[in-house]
Protein backbone atom coordinates (compact mmCIF):
# COMPACT_ATOMS: atom_id res chain seq x y z
CA UNK A 1 0.00 0.00 0.00
CA UNK A 2 2.84 2.54 0.76
CA UNK A 3 4.83 1.52 -2.27
CA UNK A 4 1.44 2.03 -4.22
CA UNK A 5 1.18 5.81 -2.92
CA UNK A 6 4.73 6.62 -3.25
CA UNK A 7 4.38 5.39 -7.08
CA UNK A 8 0.96 7.52 -7.44
CA UNK A 9 2.83 10.70 -5.67
CA UNK A 10 5.70 10.29 -8.40
CA UNK A 11 3.40 10.31 -10.68
CA UNK A 12 1.51 13.33 -9.69
CA UNK A 13 4.26 15.43 -9.15
CA UNK A 14 6.23 14.66 -12.58
CA UNK A 15 2.64 16.04 -14.25
CA UNK A 16 2.80 18.57 -12.11
CA UNK A 17 6.26 19.80 -13.42
CA UNK A 18 5.18 19.38 -16.70
CA UNK A 19 2.14 21.61 -16.64
CA UNK A 20 4.25 24.12 -14.42
CA UNK A 21 6.85 24.03 -17.22
CA UNK A 22 4.51 24.12 -20.11
CA UNK A 23 2.35 27.39 -18.22
CA UNK A 24 5.41 29.54 -16.89
CA UNK A 25 8.20 28.25 -18.73
CA UNK A 26 7.64 28.39 -23.12
CA UNK A 27 7.74 25.58 -25.11
CA UNK A 28 9.43 25.18 -28.49
CA UNK A 29 7.32 24.83 -31.18
CA UNK A 30 7.27 25.20 -34.85
CA UNK A 31 5.31 27.16 -36.86
CA UNK A 32 3.63 27.61 -40.30
CA UNK A 33 1.68 30.50 -41.39
CA UNK A 34 -2.16 29.53 -43.67
CA UNK A 35 -2.03 30.81 -46.45
CA UNK A 36 -4.18 29.35 -49.88
CA UNK A 37 -2.43 26.68 -51.73
CA UNK A 38 -3.65 23.98 -53.68
CA UNK A 39 -3.77 20.38 -52.59
CA UNK A 40 -4.04 16.84 -54.37
CA UNK A 41 -5.81 14.33 -53.05
CA UNK A 42 -4.28 10.84 -53.22
CA UNK A 43 -3.65 7.24 -52.77
CA UNK A 44 -1.27 5.29 -51.63
CA UNK A 45 0.27 2.03 -52.75
CA UNK A 46 3.62 0.20 -52.93
CA UNK A 47 4.61 -2.45 -55.22
CA UNK A 48 7.63 -3.42 -57.96
CA UNK A 49 8.16 -2.21 -61.53
CA UNK A 50 6.97 -5.07 -63.84
CA UNK A 51 6.64 -5.52 -67.65
CA UNK A 52 3.16 -6.13 -69.13
CA UNK A 53 4.83 -8.33 -71.32
CA UNK A 54 7.88 -10.26 -71.23
CA UNK A 55 9.01 -13.99 -72.01
CA UNK A 56 11.46 -16.58 -71.42
CA UNK A 57 13.84 -17.22 -74.04
CA UNK A 58 13.72 -21.42 -74.42
CA UNK A 59 14.83 -23.93 -77.03
CA UNK A 60 12.05 -25.93 -79.04
CA UNK A 61 14.11 -28.88 -79.04
CA UNK A 62 17.19 -29.97 -76.40
CA UNK A 63 20.48 -29.57 -76.89
CA UNK A 64 23.63 -28.41 -76.58
CA UNK A 65 24.57 -24.93 -76.31
CA UNK A 66 26.82 -23.40 -78.81
CA UNK A 67 26.82 -19.90 -78.59
CA UNK A 68 24.83 -17.20 -76.67
CA UNK A 69 24.12 -13.92 -78.83
CA UNK A 70 22.90 -11.50 -76.16
CA UNK A 71 23.79 -10.75 -72.75
CA UNK A 72 21.96 -9.15 -69.60
CA UNK A 73 21.21 -5.95 -70.49
CA UNK A 74 21.33 -6.04 -74.10
CA UNK A 75 18.61 -4.31 -76.33
CA UNK A 76 17.34 -6.74 -79.15
CA UNK A 77 15.02 -6.62 -81.89
CA UNK A 78 12.83 -8.44 -82.89
CA UNK A 79 13.14 -11.88 -84.93
CA UNK A 80 17.22 -11.02 -83.69
CA UNK A 81 19.05 -14.17 -82.89
CA UNK A 82 19.04 -14.88 -79.37
CA UNK A 83 20.74 -18.22 -78.99
CA UNK A 84 23.02 -21.23 -81.20
CA UNK A 85 22.76 -24.79 -80.27
CA UNK A 86 25.08 -27.33 -81.74
CA UNK A 87 23.55 -27.85 -85.02
CA UNK A 88 26.10 -30.61 -86.36
CA UNK A 89 23.87 -33.38 -86.21
CA UNK A 90 20.45 -31.85 -87.38
CA UNK A 91 22.39 -30.86 -90.30
CA UNK A 92 23.13 -34.45 -90.95
CA UNK A 93 19.27 -35.52 -90.69
CA UNK A 94 18.41 -32.44 -92.95
CA UNK A 95 21.39 -34.38 -95.95
CA UNK A 96 19.52 -37.47 -95.18
CA UNK A 97 15.95 -36.11 -95.75
CA UNK A 98 17.04 -34.28 -98.79
CA UNK A 99 18.60 -37.55 -100.31
CA UNK A 100 15.79 -39.50 -99.51
CA UNK A 101 13.47 -36.91 -101.12
CA UNK A 102 15.60 -36.88 -104.21
CA UNK A 103 15.95 -40.85 -104.22
CA UNK A 104 11.42 -40.64 -104.30
CA UNK A 105 11.54 -37.88 -107.30
CA UNK A 106 14.18 -39.76 -109.65
CA UNK A 107 11.91 -43.58 -108.76
CA UNK A 108 8.66 -41.34 -109.77
CA UNK A 109 10.84 -40.55 -112.99
CA UNK A 110 11.58 -44.21 -113.08
CA UNK A 111 7.97 -45.30 -112.91
CA UNK A 112 6.73 -42.66 -115.14
CA UNK A 113 9.26 -44.21 -118.01
CA UNK A 114 7.78 -47.55 -117.43
CA UNK A 115 3.97 -46.36 -118.11
CA UNK A 116 5.02 -45.07 -121.21
CA UNK A 117 6.38 -47.94 -122.40
CA UNK A 118 3.57 -50.25 -121.00
CA UNK A 119 1.36 -47.81 -122.61
CA UNK A 120 2.98 -48.35 -125.67
CA UNK A 121 3.00 -52.78 -125.55
CA UNK A 122 -0.59 -52.27 -124.49
CA UNK A 123 -1.16 -50.25 -127.95
CA UNK A 124 0.62 -53.11 -129.68
CA UNK A 125 -1.22 -55.60 -128.03
CA UNK A 126 -4.70 -54.40 -128.48
CA UNK A 127 -3.57 -53.56 -132.29
CA UNK A 128 -2.53 -57.29 -132.32
CA UNK A 129 -5.62 -58.89 -130.53
CA UNK A 130 -7.99 -56.67 -133.17
CA UNK A 131 -6.15 -57.99 -136.37
CA UNK A 132 -6.11 -61.67 -135.08
CA UNK A 133 -9.59 -61.40 -133.77
CA UNK A 134 -10.97 -60.04 -137.72
CA UNK A 135 -8.70 -62.95 -139.28
CA UNK A 136 -10.08 -65.89 -137.04
CA UNK A 137 -13.60 -64.41 -137.79
CA UNK A 138 -12.87 -65.30 -141.40
CA UNK A 139 -11.60 -68.58 -140.65
CA UNK A 140 -7.79 -67.58 -141.86
CA UNK A 141 -6.17 -67.79 -138.29
CA UNK A 142 -7.02 -70.29 -135.21
CA UNK A 143 -8.28 -70.15 -131.99
CA UNK A 144 -5.37 -70.80 -130.53
CA UNK A 145 -3.27 -67.55 -131.88
CA UNK A 146 -6.61 -65.69 -130.74
CA UNK A 147 -6.04 -67.05 -127.44
CA UNK A 148 -2.88 -66.22 -127.35
CA UNK A 149 -3.28 -62.69 -128.40
CA UNK A 150 -6.28 -61.93 -125.67
CA UNK A 151 -3.48 -63.47 -123.26
CA UNK A 152 -1.33 -60.89 -124.30
CA UNK A 153 -3.45 -58.00 -124.20
CA UNK A 154 -4.48 -59.23 -120.66
CA UNK A 155 -0.65 -58.82 -119.99
CA UNK A 156 -0.62 -55.55 -121.51
CA UNK A 157 -3.53 -54.32 -119.96
CA UNK A 158 -2.00 -55.67 -116.65
CA UNK A 159 1.62 -54.10 -117.01
CA UNK A 160 0.10 -50.55 -117.49
CA UNK A 161 -2.16 -50.67 -114.16
CA UNK A 162 0.88 -52.08 -112.43
CA UNK A 163 2.90 -49.09 -113.52
CA UNK A 164 0.38 -46.58 -112.97
CA UNK A 165 -0.25 -48.21 -109.10
CA UNK A 166 3.89 -47.60 -108.65
CA UNK A 167 3.86 -44.27 -109.67
CA UNK A 168 0.87 -43.54 -107.14
CA UNK A 169 2.66 -45.51 -104.11
CA UNK A 170 5.85 -43.61 -105.50
CA UNK A 171 4.04 -40.00 -104.79
CA UNK A 172 2.94 -40.76 -101.76
CA UNK A 173 6.84 -41.69 -100.44
CA UNK A 174 7.79 -38.35 -102.26
CA UNK A 175 4.91 -36.71 -99.82
CA UNK A 176 6.47 -38.49 -96.82
CA UNK A 177 9.88 -37.90 -97.74
CA UNK A 178 8.94 -34.10 -98.44
CA UNK A 179 7.66 -34.01 -94.94
CA UNK A 180 10.53 -35.42 -93.29
CA UNK A 181 12.67 -33.22 -94.82
CA UNK A 182 10.50 -30.03 -94.09
CA UNK A 183 10.56 -31.82 -90.29
CA UNK A 184 14.02 -31.64 -90.32
CA UNK A 185 14.81 -28.45 -91.42
CA UNK A 186 12.55 -26.91 -89.00
CA UNK A 187 14.13 -29.11 -86.04
CA UNK A 188 17.53 -27.42 -87.70
CA UNK A 189 15.43 -23.61 -88.22
CA UNK A 190 14.75 -24.46 -84.17
CA UNK A 191 18.31 -25.17 -83.43
CA UNK A 192 18.43 -20.27 -83.77
CA UNK A 193 16.47 -18.45 -81.17
CA UNK A 194 15.35 -15.70 -81.89
CA UNK A 195 13.38 -12.39 -80.07
CA UNK A 196 9.75 -12.88 -80.44
CA UNK A 197 9.65 -9.14 -80.06
CA UNK A 198 11.85 -5.95 -79.35
CA UNK A 199 13.02 -6.04 -75.81
CA UNK A 200 15.66 -5.48 -73.45
CA UNK A 201 17.74 -8.85 -71.58
CA UNK A 202 16.89 -8.29 -67.93
CA UNK A 203 18.51 -12.34 -66.97
CA UNK A 204 20.79 -14.82 -68.28
CA UNK A 205 20.38 -17.94 -66.99
CA UNK A 206 22.78 -20.37 -68.95
CA UNK A 207 26.06 -20.80 -70.41
CA UNK A 208 27.41 -21.84 -73.72
CA UNK A 209 28.47 -25.46 -73.51
CA UNK A 210 24.95 -25.92 -70.93
CA UNK A 211 22.91 -28.76 -72.19
CA UNK A 212 19.30 -27.36 -72.40
CA UNK A 213 16.08 -29.35 -72.50
CA UNK A 214 13.12 -28.00 -74.13
CA UNK A 215 11.43 -25.18 -72.92
CA UNK A 216 14.56 -24.48 -70.62
CA UNK A 217 15.39 -21.36 -69.57
CA UNK A 218 18.14 -19.38 -70.92
CA UNK A 219 16.98 -15.74 -71.64
CA UNK A 220 14.53 -13.11 -69.94
CA UNK A 221 13.56 -11.04 -72.49
CA UNK A 222 10.93 -8.12 -71.57
CA UNK A 223 8.97 -5.28 -73.81
CA UNK A 224 9.68 -1.83 -72.65
CA UNK A 225 7.34 -0.03 -74.29
CA UNK A 226 5.06 -0.50 -71.36
CA UNK A 227 6.27 -0.95 -67.49
CA UNK A 228 4.38 -0.65 -64.66
CA UNK A 229 4.21 -0.56 -60.96
CA UNK A 230 2.16 -3.55 -59.73
CA UNK A 231 0.85 -1.96 -56.62
CA UNK A 232 -1.06 -3.04 -53.34
CA UNK A 233 -3.54 -0.59 -51.82
CA UNK A 234 -5.42 -1.22 -49.10
CA UNK A 235 -9.43 -2.17 -50.44
CA UNK A 236 -10.76 0.64 -48.70
CA UNK A 237 -9.47 2.91 -50.75
CA UNK A 238 -11.60 1.03 -54.06
CA UNK A 239 -14.02 2.94 -54.46
CA UNK A 240 -12.24 6.27 -55.10
CA UNK A 241 -9.55 4.80 -57.93
CA UNK A 242 -10.16 4.53 -61.55
CA UNK A 243 -8.39 3.60 -64.80
CA UNK A 244 -6.62 6.18 -66.35
CA UNK A 245 -6.37 8.61 -63.16
CA UNK A 246 -2.91 10.36 -62.77
CA UNK A 247 0.06 9.34 -60.94
CA UNK A 248 3.44 10.28 -58.91
CA UNK A 249 5.54 7.47 -58.97
CA UNK A 250 8.81 7.21 -56.54
CA UNK A 251 11.51 5.07 -56.43
CA UNK A 252 13.36 3.77 -54.02
CA UNK A 253 16.77 4.70 -55.39
CA UNK A 254 15.38 8.07 -56.03
CA UNK A 255 13.84 8.75 -52.91
CA UNK A 256 13.75 12.52 -53.67
CA UNK A 257 12.56 12.89 -57.03
CA UNK A 258 9.09 11.30 -58.87
CA UNK A 259 8.21 9.89 -61.90
CA UNK A 260 4.90 10.46 -63.83
CA UNK A 261 2.45 8.18 -64.02
CA UNK A 262 -1.53 6.69 -65.02
CA UNK A 263 -3.30 3.82 -63.70
CA UNK A 264 -3.35 0.82 -65.90
CA UNK A 265 -5.80 -1.24 -64.94
CA UNK A 266 -7.51 -2.23 -61.18
CA UNK A 267 -7.01 -5.90 -59.44
CA UNK A 268 -10.16 -7.46 -59.34
CA UNK A 269 -9.49 -10.02 -56.54
CA UNK A 270 -8.55 -8.93 -53.01
CA UNK A 271 -5.65 -10.32 -50.58
CA UNK A 272 -7.49 -12.71 -47.91
CA UNK A 273 -4.74 -11.88 -45.38
CA UNK A 274 -3.85 -8.21 -46.13
CA UNK A 275 -6.61 -7.15 -47.05
CA UNK A 276 -5.42 -5.47 -50.34
CA UNK A 277 -5.57 -5.56 -53.89
CA UNK A 278 -2.90 -4.68 -57.19
CA UNK A 279 -3.48 -1.77 -58.82
CA UNK A 280 -1.33 -1.10 -62.20
CA UNK A 281 0.18 1.94 -62.63
CA UNK A 282 1.71 2.62 -65.86
CA UNK A 283 5.02 4.66 -65.55
CA UNK A 284 5.25 7.28 -68.35
CA UNK A 285 9.19 7.93 -67.41
CA UNK A 286 12.09 5.95 -65.99
CA UNK A 287 14.57 6.77 -64.22
CA UNK A 288 18.12 6.28 -66.16
CA UNK A 289 18.63 2.83 -64.40
CA UNK A 290 16.03 0.75 -63.34
CA UNK A 291 15.24 -2.87 -63.03
CA UNK A 292 12.44 -5.13 -63.35
CA UNK A 293 11.15 -5.94 -59.73
CA UNK A 294 12.23 -3.17 -57.94
CA UNK A 295 10.44 -1.15 -55.30
CA UNK A 296 8.50 2.04 -55.58
CA UNK A 297 5.45 3.98 -54.15
CA UNK A 298 2.95 5.42 -56.16
CA UNK A 299 0.44 8.12 -55.18
CA UNK A 300 -2.80 8.15 -57.04
CA UNK A 301 -4.10 11.60 -57.84
CA UNK A 302 -8.04 11.07 -56.61
CA UNK A 303 -8.60 14.72 -56.23
CA UNK A 304 -7.19 18.11 -56.79
CA UNK A 305 -7.98 21.84 -55.67
CA UNK A 306 -5.80 24.60 -56.88
CA UNK A 307 -6.67 27.22 -54.21
CA UNK A 308 -7.49 25.79 -50.48
CA UNK A 309 -5.93 26.68 -46.55
CA UNK A 310 -3.40 23.52 -46.59
CA UNK A 311 -1.18 22.91 -43.76
CA UNK A 312 1.00 20.23 -43.17
CA UNK A 313 -0.80 16.93 -41.53
CA UNK A 314 1.73 16.46 -38.89
CA UNK A 315 -0.03 19.81 -36.84
CA UNK A 316 -3.03 18.12 -37.03
CA UNK A 317 -3.98 17.98 -32.93
CA UNK A 318 -6.79 15.42 -32.27
CA UNK A 319 -9.09 15.26 -29.42
CA UNK A 320 -11.84 13.23 -28.73
CA UNK A 321 -11.55 11.98 -32.01
CA UNK A 322 -12.09 15.38 -33.47
CA UNK A 323 -9.57 17.05 -35.59
CA UNK A 324 -8.12 20.62 -34.45
CA UNK A 325 -4.44 22.57 -34.52
CA UNK A 326 -2.89 24.72 -31.65
CA UNK A 327 -3.20 28.76 -32.78
CA UNK A 328 -0.31 31.06 -31.70
CA UNK A 329 -1.91 33.76 -29.59
CA UNK A 330 -0.11 35.81 -27.55
CA UNK A 331 2.64 33.82 -27.32
CA UNK A 332 0.49 30.83 -26.27
CA UNK A 333 -0.73 27.33 -27.89
CA UNK A 334 -4.52 27.87 -28.09
CA UNK A 335 -6.77 24.56 -29.62
CA UNK A 336 -9.17 25.18 -31.86
CA UNK A 337 -11.65 22.83 -33.64
CA UNK A 338 -11.28 22.50 -37.63
CA UNK A 339 -13.13 20.69 -40.42
CA UNK A 340 -11.33 19.05 -42.80
CA UNK A 341 -11.41 18.70 -46.47
CA UNK A 342 -9.33 17.11 -48.65
CA UNK A 343 -6.11 14.72 -47.52
CA UNK A 344 -2.95 13.59 -48.98
CA UNK A 345 -0.04 12.16 -47.56
CA UNK A 346 1.27 15.19 -46.15
CA UNK A 347 -1.14 18.03 -46.06
CA UNK A 348 -4.61 18.49 -44.94
CA UNK A 349 -7.48 21.25 -46.33
CA UNK A 350 -8.79 22.90 -44.01
CA UNK A 351 -12.74 24.07 -45.10
CA UNK A 352 -13.83 25.90 -41.48
CA UNK A 353 -12.01 26.59 -38.41
CA UNK A 354 -9.05 28.37 -39.39
CA UNK A 355 -8.32 31.99 -41.55
CA UNK A 356 -6.08 32.91 -44.50
CA UNK A 357 -2.74 34.36 -42.82
CA UNK A 358 -3.38 32.65 -39.20
CA UNK A 359 -0.24 30.92 -37.69
CA UNK A 360 -0.78 26.80 -36.33
CA UNK A 361 2.35 25.18 -34.12
CA UNK A 362 3.44 22.03 -32.67
CA UNK A 363 5.97 20.76 -30.21
CA UNK A 364 9.29 20.84 -31.98
CA UNK A 365 10.45 17.58 -29.30
CA UNK A 366 8.60 14.06 -30.80
CA UNK A 367 6.72 12.78 -28.25
CA UNK A 368 5.86 16.23 -26.58
CA UNK A 369 1.91 17.08 -26.73
CA UNK A 370 0.78 20.64 -26.33
CA UNK A 371 -2.00 21.87 -24.03
CA UNK A 372 -4.31 24.91 -24.20
CA UNK A 373 -2.96 28.18 -22.48
CA UNK A 374 1.03 26.30 -22.75
CA UNK A 375 3.32 29.33 -23.58
CA UNK A 376 5.45 29.00 -26.92
CA UNK A 377 8.44 30.21 -28.20
CA UNK A 378 9.96 29.97 -32.15
CA UNK A 379 13.24 29.68 -32.78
Amino acid sequence: MVGRTVRVAAVAAVVAAVGYWGWFAPVAVSAHRLQREPIVADVLGTGVLEARVRTTISPKITGRIAAILADQGDRVEAAAALVRLDDEELRQQVAIAQADEEAARAKIDRLKAEKSRAVGVLAQAKTSFERVRALTARNVSSQEELDRATEALRVAEAGLSGAEAGISEGEKELIAASETLKYQRARLADATVTAPFDGLIVRRQREPGDVVPAGGPILSLVATEELWISAWVDETEMARLKPEQPARVVFRSEPDRTFPGRVARLGREVDRETREFVVDVRVLELPTNWAVGQRAEVYIETDRKDSVLRLPARFLAWRDDAPGVFVGEGGRAVWRPIRLGLRSAEFVESVEGLQDGETVVTARKPGTALADGWRIRTP
